[in-house]
């Protein structure tokens, strides 16, 4: 019969996949089956997601899954769908990056009070965040609508019939309670929603549902359950943190780089407001304290700007590295760089409004974003380690930036301590072990940390 599989579906926040995963003789193994492009849909009134079409490239992967025991689902945080009182979808969700919350944000903050507002949620000023998206929300589709539904609780919603939301991700919304983990009434009714638009909270490994009728038939998974993982993507990319000494940090890279530390507990101090740090949730109650950072995003937007794709990427690479060290550097979580468009434009306008020269030729762009990101990289992990208390000896470069060696070779020199890089699919790793140890096949999470560091070849940065 072989080893039981188990199916994640992996959504981010410019492509998606489905991979299958199975233990065998202490390693796990995985499979892509199924990789699809994702991104921002422009409509007359916003930027939004296509969430219909991703269900359907869902179903797609889970056809040729073969009937695994269980499917987990993640995807990036704060975007969300309502649904009213039949189940229907009312309309698609909007992208994070639509620009209705940009003058919301601040007014929200200034009402409530940014120390108070962070003392109950804990979380770092992002203006969209969900409660800010909240707020700015215009229509009737809130008048109407019975409960909001993250992107992976929808996805587990059209597979499952079942109506929920998952702890990690609903810790990123800004409505949830950092010290009670459970959703502040107080908080939602600031956003101008009614609480009980928030449905009941699950915890990874719980188990949301079976896959229903329509959906067995379509995919041919026939006794499939939808098991609950860290469906915020960047939990179970923590989960998949091959860590073997306690006093690491992490920086989960991909569009954005995740970066911080694993705490039992929130810091809330006015320090750690100040610093524009967040108290996310993780598995088994631990705390991701983490800043956002703008990420391999800078890269992306530049290479569509000029025309080229992932295949141009090595050369690009090779010109960075032959280029000047540390001529212009631009601050990766400056917002002027949230909106898609010209990057290399707003990084030239960036180094002249500081005085640096402007990189005259695209591999030394490249450089400039690559050493930006180190430099924020590095001032994120100490400002968490002063803020908490916490020694840091290693740094756990995971996510799509793992095979950029520049990338991990400029953090581990900006830090002055050792970078292991690896896994790639963090995400996709963590997810399916969640999965694996809801099923009993794995004890706990220093196992599944040693089984990820058995499993996925690790390249190691001095």
């Amino acid at each position: 019969m072989g080893s039981p599989t188990f199916a994640a579906v992996d959504l981010g926040a410019s492509s998606g996949r489905v991979v299958l995963g199975r233990l065998t003789a202490g390693r796990l193994e995985t499979t892509e089956l199924h990789r699809f492009a994702n991104g921002p849909v422009p409509l007359p009134d916003g930027l939004h997601w296509d969430a219909v079409g991703l269900f359907r490239e869902v179903l797609a992967g889970l056809r040729k899954a073969g009937g695994p025991v269980s499917v987990g689902v993640d995807s990036w945080a704060v975007d969300y769908g309502l649904l009213d009182s039949s189940g229907a979808l009312l309309g698609e969700p909007f992208h994070y990056r639509d620009s209705r919350t940009d003058s919301v944000a601040e007014s929200f903050v200034d009402s409530v009070g940014a120390p108070e507002l962070f003392a109950r949620n804990g979380l770092q000023f992002l203006p969209f965040n969900t409660i800010f998206q909240l707020a700015a929300s215009k229509g009737a589709a809130l008048e109407v609508a019975e409960v909001l539904l993250l992107i992976p609780d929808l996805i587990g919603y059209w597979l499952t019939g079942q109506v929920g939301a998952e702890l990690t991700n609903a810790s990123t919304t800004g409505l949830l309670d950092a010290r009670t983990h459970e959703w502040s009434p107080e908080l939602a009714r600031a956003a101008g929603i009614d609480p009980s638009l928030l449905p009941a909270l699950r915890r990874p490994g719980d188990v949301v549902g079976e896959l229903l009728p329509s959906v067995a038939g379509e995919t041919g998974s026939t006794g499939t359950s939808v098991v609950a993982v860290g469906s915020h993507d960047t939990a179970s990319a923590v989960v998949g943190v091959p860590a073997r000494s306690p006093n690491f940090a992490y920086v989960c890279t991909g569009t954005w780089s995740l970066t911080g530390l694993e705490l039992p507990a929130p810091v809330l101090t006015d320090q750690a407001r100040r610093a524009n740090f967040t108290n996310e949730l993780g598995i088994d109650g631990t705390v991701r304290f983490l800043r956002n950072i703008m990420g391999l995003w800078l890269l992306q937007e530049s290479l569509r700007t000029w025309g080229l794709t992932s295949e141009d990427l090595p050369g690009l690479l090779a010109d960075a590295a032959r280029a000047e060290p540390l001529t212009a550097v631009v601050d990766a979580e400056d917002t002027r760089f949230l909106a898609p468009g010209d990057m290399p434009a707003r990084i030239a306008e960036s180094c002249r409004e500081t005085d640096q020269p402007v990189p005259g030729t695209r591999g030394a762009l490249v450089r400039c974003i690559l050493e930006s990101l180190a430099l924020a990289h590095r001032r994120a992990i100490r400002e968490a380690a002063e803020l908490s208390g916490r020694d840091v000896d290693v740094v756990h470069l995971v996510g799509g930036g793992a095979r950029n060696e520049l990338l991990c070779q400029f953090t581990a020199d900006a830090l002055g301590i050792p970078v292991v890089a690896g896994p790639v699919e963090a995400t996709a790793t963590g997810n399916l072990l969640t999965q694996a140890r809801a099923a009993g096949q794995v004890a706990d999470l220093p196992e599944i940390r040693h089984l990820v560091a058995r499993s996925h070849p690790l390249r190691h940065h001095t």
